[in-house]
């Protein structure tokens, strides 16, 4: 569907009102989550000091110690307290994996678990440098947790989690060249305490509820809000969408539940789309969600009153120029400012549209089910929206 704003004109459809999996085309929901309910400010925990103890509930901010995010201020905020530190435990714990997720994807950086209070973007990561026979870990508490598999033969080298913990065995080639992999951690409330500990060199204990005498509680903020969706929409970042959801569900219930925050927004803002949606997680990894084009368009157009032109340009991927468009829709003035999505045999394009007579369209091109390779289907989505760019 291509549609312009202005006129109110819809200038193209084809079974746009037919559902479709929008794999991280989800991620425009969860953005518009966060602009409706986070405000300007990542909440990064809520705490409570009464004489020499301070207690403190993760509030499911992505940030702290992720290294993407360097001028978070929560370290900043334990390492100044003298007070004996206390977590406390969530109400309610989601599952590590949201529903409609691969399983044995576990093992890969678009699968990292969620949880209230993520720390080193709840992930390891492992460099494998040609002839160093271990690879550096980061965090290094995780070095205790690895192991050599000694009868490997392969050229490439690679890190693998068990399952349903923290050990890592790592295939290395000495002779291959280097590599950077970042495997997700087996994320659990208990290990965040551990990694807080060993970073801060100070103990930290674990509480089931916050004592009365610490309330009311005090929020911490931790960076600007725009950082995270620049970093969710530019590089499609499954682990931040998903948080953005559960910080957002924290901050209207109390409780960090993925449904809270999507019931929510289909309860109050999102009354006025065409079509029934089918909205399961944040990141769009699960293939149970369900959008029509024309409905993605509608929320596209509800995004533009809420963000300016200029401001929603940065945030965005911009063709030829960043994020997962980078090397697609070139030009000398980017024309294409959207947000791609892609599974199994499945592939999305939504988002705004700059014409050469100066029009902004919206538009979303949705493909599923398709045999032929996704890169061909680029090339021809490409040819299709660049004679929109030249033609209106």
């Amino acid at each position: 569907m291509v549609y312009d704003p202005k006129s109110g004109n819809v200038l193209y459809e084809h079974n746009s009102e037919k559902n479709f999996t929008p794999a991280s085309n989800t991620k425009l929901f969860t953005f518009y989550t966060g602009l409706k309910i986070l405000g300007d400010s990542v909440p990064a925990l809520k705490y409570g000091i009464h004489n020499d103890s301070l207690v403190f509930k993760g509030t499911g901010d992505p940030t702290f110690l992720y290294k993407e995010f360097p001028d978070s201020e929560v370290l900043e905020f334990f390492e100044k307290r003298n007070e004996k530190l206390f977590y406390v435990l969530p109400s309610f714990t989601e599952e590590f994996f949201g529903p409609g997720w691969a399983w044995d994807d576990y093992n890969w950086y678009y699968s990292i678990e969620r949880g209230d209070f993520p720390i080193y973007g709840n992930f390891v990561k492992f460099t494998f440098e040609p002839g160093k026979s271990i690879p550096d870990v980061d965090p290094s508490y995780f070095d205790k947790f690895i192991e050599l598999d000694s009868t490997y033969t392969g050229k490439t080298s690679l890190a693998i989690r068990n399952l349903y913990g923290n050990k890592f065995v790592f295939q290395h080639n000495l002779e291959s060249i280097g590599r950077v992999q970042e495997v997700p951690f087996k994320y659990s409330p208990e290990l965040a305490v551990e990694l807080l500990s060993d970073t801060l060199n100070k103990p930290v204990k674990i509480i089931k509820e916050v004592p009365e005498r610490f309330m009311p509680l005090t929020t911490l903020y931790s960076v600007p809000s725009d950082s995270i969706y620049k970093r969710m929409l530019q590089e499609s970042d499954n682990f931040i969408a998903e948080q953005i959801l559960l910080m957002s569900a924290e901050k209207i219930s109390d409780t960090l539940k993925t449904q809270i925050a999507i019931d929510h927004m289909k309860k109050k803002y999102l009354q006025t789309l065409p079509d029934e949606i089918n909205w399961v997680d944040g990141s769009g990894l699960s293939t149970y969600n369900l959008f029509t084009p024309r409905t993605i368009v509608k929320l596209l157009e509800m995004i533009s009153k809420e963000v300016p032109w200029e401001r929603l340009l940065k945030l965005l991927p911009a063709g030829g120029e960043s994020g997962t468009i980078k090397n697609f829709y070139k030009a000398e003035t980017p024309y294409v400012f959207a947000k791609t999505g892609t599974l199994s045999n499945t592939h999305t394009l939504s988002g705004y549209l700059r014409t050469k007579k100066g029009k902004i369209l919206i538009f979303s091109f949705m493909n599923d089910n398709y045999t032929i390779s996704t890169s061909r289907l680029k090339e021809e989505m490409e040819k299709v929206i660049k004679t929109v760019h030249e033609n209106f």
